[in-house]
This record gives structure tokens, sequence and C-alpha cells, in this order.
């Protein structure tokens, strides 16, 4: 606000006069600008800020300075003219100046019916608009508007107990209170504060003479715009209505007439052909001056055209995209500025259908937005149900109190994820962005009934296992039915905006991908190669994770090398394909991580079909899956210390890595596979695993008669290896900081359950934001610092980066760029996203002055 007293509080608008956005808003800059360019735009005053401030405070300014520029006995209306646009502002107020003298020379230009409809709106607007009177006392439908005047201004007085005013400078002063004031109210402060303004955020108001499309020859009131708002694409929409005001065209739809010529109706380049082949010159002069495109207010008066206003055109995320593309491509504007203007949201957007905005929402529950995305289908409960009804060619919403590694096959078979359980970094959030699945968790409101095979909202309505929901996981919203959708929508101009964001940025991108398919996905949007191979999800799937249950049921370590070598080609198979799909960029491998109870089921059904499957009884069975319980398995039997307790598992990774390795370069692809080793705590551990895989590479090339080289890393995600970094690099060549465990360990929390208290944290500042969603900078960022700088001091040239879901959001982009990361990686539908918000700081950077 400081910025306002370099200016006067009312001024008029001329092409040197001292306007500014920080101070009089951006309409009023606007304005200014059309009036330099020499376009026919009525006169206008501008109230700055701090005028609108001391009017809401009752400190009028002076009203016959105000009207003097407009001569005498005008007609003028007045708009709101915040810094933002989308931040908004009270209804304009059109016609002020309405008096009897005013309605006799209206009437004599144009006809008594228009001049009394235009006088008998002005006493409705100011009765309810400006003195909040109650509009019922002002609706008379069955009288003429003659007669509806004379009652709205008995109305008036009786309401407000004093005449209606005649006084343009009364009338004025009256319409500025009144917007000033509703600016300053709570409602309007709060709505615009969650639209992202600050809270001091000022409302400048312009007074502008009414053109008016009243009277003789050709008059109207239209409003053009020249690109489609949904595509982007050049396309002359808009309407116009004949013998009307401005507000009048913008919602008179029964009354409009086409634009362009239309063999459906008349249209404004029939009936006044040089007025049109102005607007559209007008539309080419903003689009190279403005450098924006723009949606232009116009009133034609008599046949002459004036050009009432110019606002930047509403637009969905692909009609934003293209317009930047568009312009830079005309050389209105540079590349680097394109990639500035677009909201990596947008191509979030992009990637996934969406719930169309008009369309009627009906909210069952409100949860966790884990995935983004909408999608619509049956309700189901669990993974097999799933299958079955994806086999059918029905689309399903898997809805699950909580999901746990046996229900990815589901996951796959679904359209959309439901949980009651988790957070953002929950199972069901982490494979559901992996797979670019919407998802929805943490939905506690919501309760499942397995009896009676429905879920039940708080508001007690009841839906049935196989009724249609829709998962919106962009807004974390469950609804009825099945709304309008929006589809994906990638096209030449998303491809070309990001290719110049990789053209600026500093860092790299890379995905987090378990199969072919999420590889292929990192391909398709560019990713750098693979920076978390997470292989566990490998034997999930198919016939494997019976294997997988015959290992853990083996009773010594030969016998479990001899299930695994039935897996070893399985294996090798899975990244014999992400070695191809990668064509020769990095992959990342992180060995097995999770504890072996995730494998095996809990419930009595599954206990017997394992049973049965192993040929053991169900008691001996039973007891074995209760030994292998823990009290915390996300600090338990995981990660490398399974790879020391039980090594046969990591050897027989190793030797599949290695294996496919020599197959894909013997064709040429030049692969140096990473493997890393996860949930280390000390240096030994990582000494122990190098050794045994130092081991098998020496035999593989052995046996296979070829040399090939590999990497060997750590995944960071325990406070201890970040403290220990030095020691641990030594022995490392690279260090990925895995910050989904590693925010878990840091504070204590369980990033499954803290969905439960989170919003009560956020809300009463115990947190800024949910750390499993925003990367802590102050805590857990200061470990990453530490563990970056003493993994440093261990090997100078050690390669680092972040790996965990934070890789896809901006604050931990820009944290790991100042921190000199090599890359991060997330999950394949973010990486767009994280292109192009690297490239924007990247910019950012730059164009700050130098220190």
């Amino acid at each position: 606000m400081q910025q306002v007293a370099r200016f006067q509080s009312i001024t008029l608008i001329t092409p040197t006069a001292a306007i500014a956005a920080d101070a009089h808003g951006g309409r009023a800059k606007c304005l200014q600008r059309l009036v330099r360019l020499d376009l026919p735009v009525p006169k206008t005053i501008a109230l700055s800020f701090d005028a609108v401030s001391q009017i809401a405070k009752g400190q009028m300014p002076d009203m016959a300075g105000i009207l003097a520029p407009f001569g005498y006995d005008p007609l003028l209306s007045i708009r709101p003219s915040s810094q933002d646009p989308d931040w908004g502002g009270p209804g304009a107020i059109l016609n002020i100046g309405m008096n009897p003298s005013q309605h006799r020379r209206l009437c004599d230009r144009m006809g008594e019916p228009a001049a009394t409809r235009l006088y008998l709106r002005f006493v409705q607007s100011y009765a309810v608009h400006v003195h909040r009177l109650d509009p019922e006392a002002f609706d008379f439908p069955d009288c003429t508007d003659s007669e509806a005047l004379k009652r709205s201004l008995e109305a008036y007085e009786f309401e407000a107990d004093e005449a209606f005013p005649d006084d343009p400078a009364v009338q004025l002063a009256e319409a500025l209170r009144s917007m000033a004031r509703a600016w300053d109210g709570t409602s309007a402060r709060l709505l615009r504060e969650a639209k992202g303004a600050p809270a001091d955020a000022g409302l400048g108001l312009v007074v502008q003479a009414m053109a008016m499309g009243l009277g003789d020859g050709e008059c109207g009131a239209g409003v053009i715009q020249y690109v489609n708002s949904n595509t982007g694409m050049p396309q002359v929409t808009g309407r116009y209505v004949a013998q009307s005001l401005r507000r009048q065209a913008l919602i008179d739809a029964d009354n409009a007439i086409y634009l362009t010529r239309d063999k459906r109706g008349p249209s404004l380049e029939d009936r006044s052909p040089a007025v049109f082949e102005q607007l559209i010159a007008i539309g080419d002069i903003c689009r190279r001056t403005l450098r924006e495109e723009m949606a232009v207010e116009f009133t034609i008066e008599s046949g002459t055209l004036w050009i009432l206003d110019a606002v930047r055109v509403p637009r969905a995320s692909q009609a934003a995209v293209r317009i930047a593309v568009a312009l830079a491509c005309d050389e209105i504007i540079p590349r680097e500025e394109a990639v500035m203007r677009i909201q990596p949201t947008a191509l979030t957007e992009l990637l996934h259908r969406q719930v169309d905005p008009r369309a009627q929402r009906d909210i069952i529950v409100k949860g966790i937005a884990a995935s983004p995305g909408a999608a619509t289908g049956r309700i189901v409960f669990t993974s097999n149900d799933a299958q079955a009804s994806a086999a059918r060619g029905e689309g399903c919403i898997l809805v699950r109190r909580e999901t746990t590694p046996e229900d990815i096959r589901g996951m796959h078979a679904a359209h959309a994820v439901l949980t009651m359980r988790g957070g953002i970094t929950s199972h069901a959030a982490v494979i559901g962005r992996g797979l670019g699945l919407p998802c929805v968790v943490g939905a506690s409101a919501l309760i499942i009934d397995r009896k009676e095979g429905c879920i039940v909202a708080a508001d007690g309505r009841k839906f049935a296992e196989g009724e249609i929901i829709t998962v919106d996981g962009t807004t974390g919203e469950v609804l009825v039915g099945a709304p309008v959708m929006v589809e994906a929508a990638l096209d030449d101009a998303f491809q070309t905006l990001l290719q110049w964001a990789d053209d600026v940025r500093d860092i790299g991108v890379r995905a987090n991908a378990d199969t072919p398919d999420d590889a292929q996905t990192a391909r398709n949007f560019a990713a750098e190669g693979i920076g978390l191979c997470r292989t566990e999800h490998m034997f999930f799937s198919g016939d494997r994770l019976g294997v997988m249950r015959e290992m853990i049921f083996a009773d010594n370590a030969d016998d479990r090398r001899a299930v695994l070598d039935r897996l070893m080609p399985m294996q090798r198979a899975d990244f014999a394909a992400l070695f191809e799909i990668m064509a020769g960029l990095p992959v990342c491998i992180r060995l097995f991580d999770p504890p072996l109870h995730e494998f095996l089921p809990s419930d009595k059904a599954g206990l017997r079909d394992l049973s049965e499957q192993l040929a053991l009884p169900v008691a001996k069975v039973t007891e074995r899956v209760a030994a292998l319980a823990e009290y915390n398995p996300m600090l338990g039997m995981r990660g490398v210390r399974l790879g020391i307790a039980i090594p046969e598992i990591y050897e027989m990774q190793a030797r599949a890595i290695f294996e496919a390795t020599v197959d894909a370069n013997k064709n040429g692809a030049g692969v140096v596979p990473e493997i890393m080793i996860p949930v280390v705590s000390a240096m030994r551990e990582v000494e122990l695993v190098k050794s045994r895989i130092d081991a098998v590479a020496a035999s593989v090339r052995t046996c296979r008669k070829y040399d090939f080289e590999y990497r060997l890393g750590v995944m960071v995600e325990t406070p201890r290896a970040a403290l220990r970094a030095e020691d641990i690099a030594q022995h490392a060549e690279f260090l990925s900081f895995g910050t989904n465990d590693l925010t878990q360990m840091t504070y204590g929390l369980s990033r499954d359950d803290a969905g439960r208290f989170m919003s009560a944290y956020v809300q009463q500042g115990v947190y800024a934001e949910d750390p499993f969603h925003s990367l802590d900078i102050e805590g857990v960022g200061e470990l990453l610092s530490i563990g970056a700088e003493r993994g440093r001091k261990g090997r100078s040239n050690i390669t680092l980066s972040l790996c965990g879901e934070h890789g896809g959001t901006r604050s931990a982009i820009d944290f790991c760029r100042k921190q000199g990361f090599d890359y991060v990686s997330c999950s394949p539908f973010r990486v767009p996203g994280a292109r192009l918000s690297a490239a924007q700081l990247t910019l950012i950077d730059k164009m700050k002055p130098a220190i």
C-alpha cells in the first residue's frame, strides 16, 4: 500500500497519466493502455486504492472534481479495478446520473419506452445494490415500465425514508461508498483470500462516461474474443445485442445475434461490416501490443464503436498453454515468458480426465486429494471384484479401508481408488500417482458396511456395491453418479512448452517407475531416466506372489535359493523391459524393501488358500504368519536388514539386473544400471551388501564372458544415514534421499495414520503444511543439507538426488536446486509439472539482481 503515495488519488486516464496496476488496479491500467493505442475509449476517471480505502472509512473525495471532466448532467458507470482480475470485486453500477431531466433528454433521443426502461433499471439497481434494500419491494412484473418506474420511486421513498436522489453527485457518492464498503466486507475478503489475494489487497474504481447502446441507427452492446476459451485455438466468439447496454449484452442470450456471418441467423458482420472489421483489427492490436489474448467489451452508438473494456480471456488449462505458446511463436513474447505464464498444476490437469467445472457436484465425502484426475465407476470392495469387473468391461472404483501391496492388481483393474485411511504418501496414494489413477484417501467420514455391502456417508446416505460414483482426485471429493467429464488434452503446444522449459532448467527430472507401463509413461513425459524402481511391486503380479510365499516359508538358505531361482528369470525379464524402454537412460533400481509379512494373507480364507498351496496344515501356516508379524513393521525387518539377514534375495535381484544388462548391452543399449540399497543406517551395512553384489557381478561377467559397469548407491531415508553420510559415501557412488520415510522417521509420524489429525495440526498452526505433502525445509530439509554436505566430504563426485513423492513439488525442487542436487525423481504423471517448475525457478533466479 505504500506505493500508492506516488500517485494521485483521482486521475483522469490519459496516455501520460500516472496510472499503475499496484495503485489503481488492473482494469484502470488496461484502460490506459487502450487509450494509448488510440482506441475509442469513453472518458474515464481512476480512483486509487488509497482513495477507495478512505471512502470506505467515510472520507469522501471531491465529487465536483470527479464529475467535472464529464461535463453537464452526465451518465456514468462505476466498475471495480482490483490488482488481479481473478480477485473479483463488487458488481458494476451503470447509468449513474439518471434523473427526470436526463430521462426527458433520452426520451427525445431514443424514444420514451427505451428511456423509461433505462430509468427503471437504474432505480432498481441503485435501491438494491447501493442501498441494500429488499429486491421484492421493487418487483412489479404486471405493470408497464412507466407504472413500474413510478411505483419503484415511491417504494424507494418508503423503504429508505427519503426521496430518490436526483443529484448525480449524490448518486455517485453513494455508489462509490457502497462499492468501497463491499470490498471491505468480511465475506468479500475471505472470498478473495481464497483466490490468493493478500489480506490487505486494495481496490481501485473506474468512473466512465456511459456509451449508450440505445437510439437511432445501429446501436447495441457486445463482447468479442478471438480465441476459444477451452482450446486456445483462433476463433471469433462472443455475442451482440442490438439496442442494449453492456450488462444486458453479457447475459441476454435470447436476443443476442452472431458476430460472424452464420447461416443460422443474422450477425453483426452482416448488419455493420465496417464496425465488425474494426473490432477484428482491435483484437490484433490488443494481442500484439498488450501481449495477451483479450476479450473486448464494446458498445455501438449510432454506428460509432466505443471500447468499454478489455480483459484477459478466461481460459482452461489447455487454452492457457496454447495461447502462451502461440504468442511466443509469433514473437510477441519471449519463450521464457511463455514458460513463466503457465502454472505447473495446469499441466497436471491436462494429463487426466477432470470433472467439468460446470457440472453439478453432489458430494458424498471429501478426503485427501492424493492422485489427480477423475473417474467414474461402480463400487467394488475387493481387488478380486475389481479384476472381475475389468474382465466384464465395466469401470469400477475400488473402495478399501486402506490398500496393501496385495491390492496392486485390483488397483490396476480399477478406474480409481478410494480409501478411508491414509495420507498423501500412503500406499494407495503412491501407487495411484504412479499409475496415473485418480485417488482419494483419508475419507474418514465414510464407513464401509461389509454386512450390507455398502458405504455409509456422514449424512446417513448409503451407496451399495455396484452403484456408480465418481472419484475426483484433484479436489479430494467423491461424487454421486457420473458428472460430465473433460478429457485429457496433450497437444503440440504442450510438448513445445515443455521443450522450452527443458532448454532452461538446471536440474534433472527423473521418474519413479516400477513396471514397464510406468517406464513407458515416464518416457512419454520425457523423464531423464528412472530415479526409483521399487522392485517389490514386481512380486505381486501374476503367479509371482505364490512363489514369493514359498520362499518365505522355506526352511533354509538352499531352499530359499531354489525358490528364488524360479523368480530370477521373471525379474530379469522385468529389468530387460525397463532397459529397452528407457533406451540407455539411467535406471536406478531399489533392492527389495518391504517386510515379508506384507506378502502373506491375514484373513482366514487367505490362510486356508495358502495352506493348500504349500501343502501344510492351516495351524502351521497360521503360526508361521503370526511369527513374522511385527509390532512396528515400518521400522522392523525390511530393506537392507532383510538383505543382510536373508542375502539370497538381494543376490537373486543382482543377478537378474546384471544378466539383463549384458543382454541389453549386447544389443548396443549402453546400460549402466544403478543399484540402490534401502533403509541404510550404517556404513557396515553398505560394505556387506556391496561385497555380495560385487561377487555376483564377477560371477555374471565370468559366466557370460561380457564386461559391464554398474553403480551402487544408497537410499538415505533414516536420520542416521543423513548424519553418517560421509562414511556411507565412501562405499556409494550416489545418495538418493527418500523423503517419504525420512519425513516419517524425523517426525515420528506414521504417514499412513497422520491423515486422521493432520488437518487439525495445520489449522492450528502446529505445522504450516502437511509434511508428507510439502517438504519440511526447516527440519527434514536440514537433514538433507547435512547429508549432502557430508556425502560430498566422503566422495567429492557423488551424485545427489531426491526420490520421494516430494520430488514433484515446487518447494522441494527449489530446495534441491539450491543444495546442488543433480536430479529429482517423482511419479511419472508429475514429471511434466516438475520440468516446468524447475524451469520457472531457474528463470526466477536469473531475473534476480546480482548482489
